[in-house]
């Protein structure tokens, strides 16, 4: 059954949906006006699902699946897109994985297929898993030399302690090097399954091409089929606890790196409009007053800025800055000072405005190629229980009042803070900020 979920404007942004048998969901959006098509298996499967033992499993599959198939070698699945001029990866996060190409609308079959091929008949060969644990080793000892990347993984890891959502979405050494091969394709075996994934297009494509090259792709690997349904999205809830914490990392770098900050909303709050407005404010962009204060009229760093993000029960607030190891201090008290206005001033009518239209314009410029347009159906098709239309959205970020904004401003940055801190520090006292 094929049910519209947006008609869309003189036939373009026309947003369908089809569920094949076996629960394979089939989403798409037509763009007839462009020469390209973004192709999107998403897997309802990501770090915080893996237990203890399979730490890194997520993204350690994201690595093989790429390396081989019974019809395809490694060279055979890059070169198939990279030959019609086209790209082909994938990513993982803490609640999915992706798989993606973007192609010639004419090479829609290819990148179908391809990736078809890879999510559901990938070999995991024990040869493969030992070239590739090295080529994760390496990758993660890259991500350690980078502290303003490093950082937040801590500030996550204080915030959420050791738990799943709290772990790094690689893993770490240890965990990598005790992953087996038997282990690894057991979870593979779990998760990677019709009723886990979603197929997103977007592009110069109709919806009935899109199913039928879909349906035939996973027949030849016979994984379609059954009267399975698909997994619902996940179920929001309380969500993580807030605690006061300090986490600091001793690297002798020529720049400090922080994160301070606390939990967030889920992502099905209805306030998360309202805290993007007021996001935007604070720490957006070059206008915000983080920016401002800290860059601006003192010249303490080059990058400052907040940021939200979101998850099915919790969320993160946080407010990154790199500056001199010397100017820590003087920087974590503008922060603090700068929370602390806000929470008993809220903000201006000027700002509200400014942040309005900041996230008006990132969310529409946003989606003006392919690769964005599939990824906001195919992440809104497995994590939400609608999909908002980009009108839906703009409505709802001009609905917000200023009532609204200080009220979710005052909930969340009430909550007890949380500090990471990679820098040339060893005794250095940093809990006068979390702790009043």
């Amino acid at each position: 059954m094929t049910t519209t979920l947006h008609p869309g404007k003189d036939g373009a942004g026309v947003v369908q949906r089809t569920v094949l048998p076996g629960g394979l969901r089939v989403v798409t959006e037509s763009m007839p006006t462009v020469r390209s098509v973004a192709v999107g298996m998403w897997v309802g499967i990501g770090s915080r699902d893996e237990a203890p033992e399979h730490m890194g499993s997520s993204h350690f599959l994201e690595h093989l699946l790429f390396k081989g198939t019974p019809t395809r070698d490694a060279l055979e699945i890059s070169a198939a897109i990279e030959g019609i001029g086209g790209e082909i990866n994938a990513f993982t996060a803490k609640e999915y994985t992706c798989y993606y190409a973007r192609v010639l609308d004419e090479d829609l079959r290819v990148a179908i297929d391809v990736l078809a091929d890879v999510v559901t008949s990938s070999l995991i060969t024990p040869e493969d898993v030992e070239a590739e644990r090295g080529v994760i080793l390496e990758e993660i000892a890259m991500h350690d030399d980078d502290p303003s990347d490093m950082v937040h993984e801590q500030f996550s890891a204080e915030m959420y302690g050791d738990t799943p959502i709290g772990r790094p979405i690689l893993g770490t050494v240890d965990s990598i090097n005790a992953a087996s091969r038997d282990r690894i394709a057991e979870y593979y075996r779990r998760y990677y399954l019709p009723t886990h994934t979603v197929v997103s297009v977007a592009g110069n494509v109709t919806h009935e091409q899109v199913v039928a090259l879909v349906a035939a792709a996973y027949e030849r690997a016979g994984a379609l089929g059954g009267d399975a349904s698909p997994i619902a999205p996940r179920v929001s809830g309380p969500g993580a606890e807030a605690r006061p914490g300090v986490r600091v990392v001793h690297r002798p770098t020529e720049q400090a790196n922080l994160v301070l900050g606390t939990t967030g909303l889920t992502r099905t709050d209805e306030r998360r409009f309202a805290l993007g407005v007021f996001n935007a404010a604070l720490g957006g962009g070059m206008s915000s007053r983080l920016f401002q204060e800290i860059r601006e009229k003192r010249g303490l760093a080059y990058s400052a800025y907040s940021y939200t993000s979101s998850y099915a029960d919790t969320g993160q607030f946080g407010i990154y800055v790199g500056c001199l190891p010397s100017k820590i201090d003087e920087v974590l008290k503008i922060c603090r000072e700068e929370v602390l206005r806000v929470v008993a001033d809220g903000i201006t009518e000027e700002e509200i405005v400014r942040g309005k239209g900041q996230m008006r314009g990132g969310l529409v410029l946003g989606l003006e190629d392919t690769g964005s347009r599939m990824s906001r159906i195919g992440k809104g098709e497995l994590v939400y229980d609608e999909l908002l239309s980009v009108d839906d959205v703009l409505a709802r970020i001009e609905a917000v009042t200023p009532e609204q904004i200080s009220e979710v401003a005052g909930d969340v940055l009430n909550r007890p803070m949380t500090l990471a801190v990679i820098g040339p520090y060893e005794d250095k006292d940093f809990g006068w900020v979390v702790n009043g």
